[in-house]
């Protein structure tokens, strides 16, 4: 069962260990991290900063589990909840082992919950490479739309790269 919670300090050694497993199949999606983010005192760092930004109310980071094994991660960022804007975007990655089982279908899914009906927010915004035909797969699977292309939106695996977007509003809206 795939489920997602809040990450941990005590999560890091787990989430290094998979960036390493995972090293050349993920660089291709992400931004170079240097060689911190492959070590487990590198990973607590950025837990300690993504339980800053969930308290300031911007982010969360969750781990992904696949019967209690973590196999990735999936984030809520950029939050907004103002009187006329209320939007997340969400980022997420699993493990090649993990990668063709619906893991990360299920991950967004559960995220979306989480964006809507926790947080209270309108719109969930992805983005992806051009050519990251599986996250845009994962993304059309939970009703996330195309709202366009955004050039040298991140910089990913070294260079500045055009993104797709994609956008899904909360399916209870009241207008």
């Amino acid at each position: 069962m795939i489920t997602i919670r809040p990450i941990v300090l005590d999560d890091a050694e787990a989430i290094a260990a998979l960036r390493r497993e995972g090293r050349d199949y993920l660089a291709p999606w992400e931004p170079e991290r240097g060689e911190a983010a492959f070590a487990a005192e590198g990973v607590r760092t950025e837990i300690e900063a993504a339980k800053a930004r969930a308290e300031a109310g911007i982010g969360l980071a969750y781990a992904i589990e696949d019967d209690g094994r973590l196999v990735g991660q999936i984030f809520l960022n950029s939050i907004v909840r103002g009187p006329y804007f209320r939007s997340c975007s969400v980022g997420y990655w699993v493990a090649k082992s993990a990668a063709g089982r619906g893991v990360a279908t299920e991950a967004v899914r559960l995220a979306k919950r989480v964006a809507f009906q926790d947080l209270g927010l309108v719109r969930v915004q992805a983005e992806t490479l051009i050519d990251n035909y599986a996250s845009q797969k994962v993304l059309q699977r939970n009703g996330f739309e195309p709202i366009g292309m955004a050039p040298a939106y991140l910089k990913i695996a070294g260079r500045w790269q055009d993104h797709l977007l994609f956008q899904v509003l909360d399916p209870e809206l009241d207008d």
